[in-house]
């Protein structure tokens, strides 16, 4: 089935991110009318306006309708499909990010926002077991995902055996790693590929089995895991450079 030529972004925080970071064209903002006077929507409205992007005041109704969600902020913004890269493009980035069965969108879209503060700008989606970049994403992570190089086109196994091609030291994130997550980069300062699992499906064995290093988060307390974007984030703050 052929993808839509159009997306709907939705959300404050990444409405102002997509039009700042200038990935994608943006056509037309739709803005809730009832809350025209509020601050936020005010200083939105007038980015608008030095961007000469077209709006709409419409009403709450019609936002929803667009948004397809009532977690919109009363702002909509028209745009194209999100950009991917080719992942032929990321090699040789010192510094990549693999997801590989994250199937929550919420999840991916909370990784995505720490991988852009952390410095993981280079991000490979495996093409099955994780979502596409859906505004649901966009929205999660804050906008994170317009500043960040995303390729998806390969399995998660694929990339992985291109990295090691490429001479990447292979870092999985796993709960029964066998280091400690705040030791490795004293191993591998250099090229990494970071890979995260999900909550369901964690970091699939033919990976774990591959991996120059599994990684773990020490923990104190009594249950048993971290949420997979809480843990991404623990392990992308430690592997930073």
């Amino acid at each position: 089935m052929a993808k839509p030529g159009r997306e709907y972004i939705y959300g404050i925080n990444p409405a102002f991110e997509t039009i700042r970071a200038g990935k994608r064209h943006v056509y037309e903002a739709c803005l809730n009318r009832s809350a025209s006077r509020q601050p936020r929507m005010r200083k939105l409205a007038g980015y608008l306006k030095r961007m000469n992007i077209p709006i709409q005041w419409v009403d709450k109704g019609r936002i929803i309708e667009l948004a397809s969600s009532k977690d919109h902020q009363g702002v909509v913004l028209k745009t194209k499909p999100y950009p991917y890269h080719a992942s032929g493009d990321l090699w040789g980035r010192p510094r990549l990010l693999l997801l590989d069965n994250v199937e929550d969108p919420h999840n991916v879209g909370g990784i995505l926002r720490s991988a852009e503060i952390f410095g993981f700008h280079s991000v490979l989606l495996s093409l099955k077991g994780v979502p596409e970049i859906y505004p649901s994403v966009v929205k999660v992570s804050a906008g994170a995902t317009e500043f960040l190089d995303i390729a998806k086109d390969a399995s998660a196994n694929e990339y992985v055996k291109t990295a090691k091609e490429k001479g990447y030291k292979i870092i999985a994130l796993d709960a029964h790693g066998e280091i400690d997550v705040r030791k490795i980069l004293q191993k591998c300062p250099d090229k990494i590929l970071v890979v995260i699992g999900g909550e369901d499906r964690s970091v699939g064995q033919y990976i774990l089995n591959q991996a120059d290093f599994t990684a773990a988060i020490p923990q104190s307390g009594r249950i048993n895991s971290l949420n997979a974007s809480v843990a991404a984030g623990i392990a992308l703050f430690a592997l930073q450079g």
